[in-house]
């Protein structure tokens, strides 16, 4: 049988991850947490002796493409829509601030 989750805890958990619960929400978690143990608990009693652990749930092997070389596009392709260009390079407005 799981074990439950008691209010003690909650508050524990609450605390240790800087969360200000109300007495309302320890309560509704308290009973969330122990579902979700129970749960767990239950999945546990599964026979899973002669399944092949997964990566991925489904039969994908090597999805990737090729990697093969070709061509670049170029400077003049590739700055050919660019907003505002310095010779062979995007000019950008500057963002950071000299101190």
């Amino acid at each position: 049988m799981a074990k439950k989750i008691d209010q003690t805890q909650v508050r524990k958990v609450a605390l240790l991850s800087r969360l200000e619960l109300t007495e309302a929400e320890v309560a509704e978690f308290t009973g969330q947490l122990s579902a979700i143990l129970e749960y767990v608990e239950k999945m546990n009693e599964l026979d899973t002796d002669d399944v092949q652990p997964l990566a991925h749930c489904l039969p994908i092997s090597n999805c990737f493409r090729a990697d093969c070389v070709k061509e670049s596009l170029g400077t003049e392709k590739t700055l050919g829509n660019a907003p505002q260009r310095d010779g062979e390079f995007f000019k950008v407005p500057k963002i950071i601030d000299s101190v």
